[in-house]
């Protein structure tokens, strides 16, 4: 009977096994296969992402004492003793924050480092515990935004779910991609948009075979979204383009030029806000809470500083606001988003960046009506939409992302036109003279040299270690010339190791050099020994140990533990085979050939 209860237990798991290893072949044989997948990735990132936003709203709504049809940065002025949510949420913050990293040391990894350096590998419990943060940062009212939190939460489904299917790394990529850029597409309602996120900002590249699939999760994500009544940030400003003229194409440049500036001089002061934090006396669990405290003073200036800013960019964008409350707002929404990031609240600064473009391109506008030049004339609304994507893109990247965002959230072509011309100058300009998104600015920040979502990972996985040859011919640096003969007949090896008295690495021998006449017999190997002071160890990276060869000029170099122990060999010519054999796979991924 026990047996039979055995068999009976272990019949599901066959079969679920079987219906897996199905599901597998079809999905490698077949492209048609991996878009279903990712259209279902996508309904989930964008329910997972409707769902966040409606905990961080009910949450602000508890707190604030908000109405739930009002966005808290839109709400009226908020009753002081509410404002303690914020230190209060610190606080929860920074005890999560130390039970965390007392129990995981690694920071997490988000999408773009995922992409970028881990062939699209991700970990749940790290994903989730990215969301919690979010969550709470956003919810107690911190102004930073939700998107790391939708984003993390799509991608990290998407990534286990194709770590279970077993897929190709370049297919891994583009699920997570997809599922991030289709949180996007739920949060704006605006499938385009996610595609394009996707595309730019997480993938790093455009395939023709990963259009269909991030597609389909992208428009799948946006279904979602609006068959529940209404998307997270939608907007729909009554805002006409036009046709624009050549000197508003100039002009509109100019926006970019001046969003460029500001999105990186935020960047900029939210890692000195960091720096000056952590050279601080006070302790890391009770950073975000004083943070808390410093926001109570900007809240009670202007709600309009809580939270991502969706709710104030719609109101503003429907009235008329002087030129020194502009600036106010300015003002205090981005000392607000630095010190929330600087002090240890957890969110991004996508949503944050588009609330401060839209504020950046009011006084654009204004500044130039203050010159009184007809041809200078911007309308303030369209300048706003214009500074709202440009800023966005100075931000996080992804030109074509905010021009398809102002397509689908205006559906006015002009508008669009002008949006587009001044995220590419944006665009331009913040990659010249800066180099990162806000992203990867803060992996730059903790020793990462990515600029981008390009796949790099290959690069740091073509390790030393893993290249190398054991070394299996070693000698003693006492030994004879005689002795060496004897034990490496000419054509028995190229290479021998050669260990001091301690066992440690001394050098290499080319086995022909033992033979070439005339050489003593009585001669001791450690005296011919070549490359004594140069050997790799097993972390170096493909670059590094090219960058290596180059340097010696040598045809093997010897590859050492940190005790200086001979570990292995690695040639140069199977080094660069190996490296030839990874850049055409590379190639084969981005035009989409399998």
């Amino acid at each position: 009977m026990a047996a039979l209860r055995f068999e009976g237990f272990r019949r599901p798991q066959r079969g679920l096994r079987r219906w897996t290893g199905w599901l597998r072949a079809r999905i490698r044989s077949s492209e048609l296969w991996l878009v279903f997948i990712a259209a279902a990735v996508g309904a989930l990132a964008g329910g997972l992402a409707m769902f966040q936003g409606a905990l961080a709203h009910g949450l602000q709504v508890l707190l604030f004492g908000i109405e739930p049809e009002v966005r808290l940065s839109a709400a009226p002025p908020i009753a002081p003793v509410r404002l303690l949510a914020l230190p209060a949420g610190g606080v929860v913050m920074g005890v999560l924050a130390w039970a965390w990293t007392r129990r995981r040391r690694s920071p997490p990894v988000d999408p773009v480092e995922a992409n970028a350096l881990r062939g699209g590998r991700m970990s749940l419990q790290d994903s989730a515990f990215v969301c919690l943060q979010t969550l709470i940062s956003n919810g107690f009212g911190a102004s930073v935004g939700l998107e790391a939190a939708y984003t993390q939460a799509g991608a990290a489904v998407a990534s286990r779910l194709g770590v279970w299917l077993n897929l190709r790394r370049a297919d891994l990529r583009v699920m997570v991609g997809a599922g991030a850029g289709a949180a996007i597409a739920a949060a704006f309602g605006a499938p385009l948009t996610g595609a394009f996120y996707a595309f730019e900002v997480v993938i790093g590249t455009y395939t023709v075979s990963s259009v269909a699939p991030v597609a389909a999760a992208a428009l799948a994500a946006a279904l979602v979204a609006r068959a529940s009544g209404e998307t997270i940030y939608g907007m729909a400003p009554e805002a006409v383009g036009g046709t624009l003229t050549a000197a508003a194409y100039g002009l509109y440049a100019g926006l970019g030029l001046v969003c460029a500036v500001f999105g990186i001089g935020v960047m900029r002061l939210v890692a000195v806000m960091e720096g000056l934090v952590g050279r601080s006396p006070i302790p890391r669990w009770a950073r975000p809470a004083v943070g808390g405290v410093v926001l109570i003073a900007f809240a009670a200036a202007s709600p309009q500083t809580l939270s991502s800013g969706h709710g104030a960019l719609r109101y503003d964008l429907e009235v008329d606001l002087g030129l020194k409350l502009v600036l106010v707002l300015l003002a205090l929404k981005a000392a607000a988003s630095i010190v929330s990031l600087g002090f240890g609240f957890r969110g991004g600064l996508f949503f944050a960046s588009l609330f401060l473009g839209s504020l950046v391109g009011r006084v654009y506008a204004a500044g130039l009506a203050a010159t009184h030049w007809p041809s200078a004339m911007l309308d303030p609304t369209v300048a706003s939409l214009v500074g709202m994507s440009a800023l966005a893109v100075a931000v996080i990247g992804g030109p074509l992302t905010m021009a398809f965002l102002a397509l689908e959230t205006t559906g006015d072509f002009g508008i669009t036109a002008a949006a587009l011309t001044a995220s590419l100058f944006a665009s331009v300009v913040a990659r010249e003279t800066f180099g990162y998104s806000f992203s990867t600015w803060r992996l730059h920040l903790r020793g990462e040299t990515i600029r981008s979502a390009h796949d790099v990972g290959w690069l740091r996985n073509l390790t030393a270690g893993g290249m190398m040859r054991k070394a299996s011919e070693t000698i003693s640096a006492a030994a004879s010339v005689a002795e060496a003969r004897r034990r490496f007949p000419l054509g028995s090896a190229k290479q021998v190791v050669v260990m001091d008295e301690t066992g440690a690495y001394a050098g290499l021998v080319p086995v022909a050099a033992l033979y070439v006449e005339p050489s003593d017999p009585a001669r001791s190997v450690g005296a011919l020994a070549q490359q004594a002071d140069v050997a790799l160890t097993p972390e170096m990276t493909i670059k590094e140990i090219m960058e290596a060869f180059d340097r010696t000029e040598t045809d093997a170099l010897a590859v050492v533990d940190p005790d200086g122990a001979p570990l292995g060999l690695v040639s140069e010519a199977y080094a660069t085979r190996r490296y030839a054999d990874e850049l055409e796979k590379a190639r084969r991924d981005l035009i989409g050939e399998n």
